[in-house]
C-alpha cells in the first residue's frame, strides 16, 4: 500500500508533526529522510528492509561510503545528505558546550564526545582543551591505534596543550565497546596529570566512549579531578 493511502496519523510525516520526532520509530525516522520508496516498496518498508539489512539504525548511520550506496534505494547523494545531518548534529552539540563552562554542562560534553567518537572503528585518543574558565578551546583527536589499543605520548599532549594554551582539559577515548578502564588506563591518566601539572594544566576528567553512556572516571573514583 501506497503511504498517501495510509490514515493520516499513521504516514511518518504527519505523525512527526503531530505528536513529536520522539513518537516516531527509527524505520519512521528514516522514513522521513529517505523521502521516497522504491518500485514494489514504499518509504517505510524501504526503510525497515534497511534496517534489517544492517543491522539497525547505528550501524546503517556508520556504514561505510561503498556499503552505503551499494543498496537499493540509497546512493552517493542519499549518502552525502546523511553525512551533513550528522555534522550539523555535532556541530549543534559543540555549540552547547561552547556557550557555557564544560564542568556546568557534563551531559553536553558527553554527549558531544559521544558523538563525535562512537563512529570510529579503532580505538582513539584525545583531548578537549579548555580555558581558565573551563571553556571549550579545541577538540582533538591526538591518537589513532588498532581496535583495542591506541598508544599514548604524554610529551604531544604537552605539546598541544601549550600550543592551544589550555588552562585544563578533559581525556577522552572510545575503545572497542567496553567503556570499562582498564589498569594501564588509569595508570597513563595518573602519569599524564602530574606531566600536566608541571605546566600547570589540570585533568578535569577522563571521559570513557563505549557501547552505552559515556563513563567518567573522577565519577568512578578512579582518578581525583
Amino acid at each position: 500500500m501506497k503511504i498517501r493511502e495510509w490514515p493520516a496519523e499513521e504516514r511518518p510525516r504527519e505523525k512527526l508533526m503531530q505528536r513529536g520526532v520522539g513518537s516516531l520509530s527509527d524505520a519512521e525516522l528514516l522514513a522521513v529522510f529517505l523521502g521516497s520508496g522504491v518500485r514494489g516498496r514504499n518509504v517505510v518498508e524501504l526503510a525497515r528492509g534497511l534496517l534489517a539489512r544492517f543491522g539497525g539504525l547505528r550501524q546503517l548511520l556508520e556504514a561505510d561510503r561503498e556499503a552505503f550506496v551499494g543498496e537499493l534505494g540509497l546512493g552517493p547523494v542519499r549518502y552525502g545528505q546523511l553525512q551533513a545531518l550528522l555534522e550539523i548534529g555535532r556541530r549543534n552539540l559543540a555549540t552547547a558546550i561552547e556557550r557555557d563552562c564544560a564542568l556546568e554542562s557534563p551531559s553536553a560534553v558527553r554527549r558531544y564526545l559521544k558523538a563525535m567518537l562512537r563512529h570510529e572503528p579503532s580505538e582513539v585518543f584525545g583531548c578537549l582543551f579548555l580555558d581558565s574558565k573551563h571553556r571549550p578551546l579545541a577538540f582533538e583527536i591526538l591518537f589513532r591505534g588498532t581496535i583495542d589499543r591506541a598508544s599514548i605520548y604524554p610529551r604531544e599532549v604537552v605539546r598541544r596543550s601549550l600550543m592551544h594554551n589550555a588552562a585544563a582539559l578533559i581525556l577522552h577515548n572510545h575503545p572497542s565497546g567496553n567503556s570499562e578502564p582498564s589498569q594501564d588506563d588509569v595508570h597513563m591518566t595518573l602519569a599524564l596529570k602530574q606531566g600536566l601539572a608541571l605546566i600547570d594544566v589540570r585533568v578535569l576528567d577522563h571521559i570513557i566512549v563505549g557501547d552505552g553512556e559515556p563513563l567518567s572516571m573522577v565519577e568512578q573514583g578512579w582518578i581525583i579531578a
